[in-house]
């Protein structure tokens, strides 16, 4: 059984890895059955022992990967005491990944907040952030599910600028730091917090991720002092 087991889980990680590049050339509302049987080199009756639909097989990978980055960068985030750094910290460290990770990052803007995002550790991590920093006042927003959704909006929407626009390489501090403002901080703590010194994580070593190349020097602004930059 445990050998069974195993190689269940080694063919499901198969087909995950094989989506990826699949959903990345083909986009995720083009890609069929018959795409992620050939690159996986499986039969279709095991494709459908562990994926309905293509969709399933999307949400899958959408939340794998998601969840091997949050665990590279929440450990870091809990060392912060403040909710209002911690999810600052999260935000910054979540975008600058895809930055090291492109192929995931254009993957998961693809995807959208309802797949990459909606029930899933991020959505979830966020939350709790923003609900104890609500709860210690440290926010004047009337409901904590607005906010989240100002935030995973920003997250999203700006990693797919950072990836297809010319920006600057502040890009996602400049984010936060109107969010701050707009969630009752005012503009020199906003600014610090923004743009406080960060840990850089380590590379994402999960099972998916592990086989992706990252970008040399992608995160080297972690941690480093703003920069001033002519408008």
């Amino acid at each position: 059984m445990r050998v069974g087991a195993q190689r269940r889980e080694k063919t499901r990680l198969r087909l995950l890895e094989s989506a990826l590049a699949v959903f990345t050339e083909k986009g995720v509302d083009v890609a069929v059955i018959d795409d992620f049987i050939a690159a996986a080199g499986v039969s279709r009756g095991t494709f459908y022992n562990h994926f309905k639909t293509t969709n399933e097989l999307l949400f899958a990978l959408a939340t794998a990967m998601s969840d091997e980055v949050l665990q590279i960068v929440d450990p870091l985030v809990l060392h912060l005491d403040d909710p209002v750094e911690r999810f600052a910290a999260g935000t910054r460290l979540y975008m600058q990944m895809a930055l090291r990770y492109p192929e995931w990052g254009r993957f998961i803007t693809q995807t959208g907040t309802r797949i990459a995002a909606r029930g899933q550790l991020i959505d979830i991590y966020l939350t709790r952030d923003l609900e104890l920093a609500k709860s210690r006042k440290r926010l004047t927003v009337d409901s904590v599910r607005v906010a989240r959704d100002i935030v995973l909006g920003a997250i999203f929407y700006g990693i797919e600028t950072m990836l297809t626009e010319p920006t600057r390489a502040n890009h996602a501090e400049l984010i936060l730091q109107s969010v701050l403002v707009g969630f009752g901080l005012t503009p020199q703590e906003a600014d610090r917090i923004a743009f406080m010194p960060l840990e850089i994580p380590s590379a994402v070593n999960g099972p998916i991720f592990s086989g992706l190349k990252a970008s040399p020097g992608a995160l080297q602004a972690s941690g480093k002092p703003r920069k001033k930059t002519a408008a």
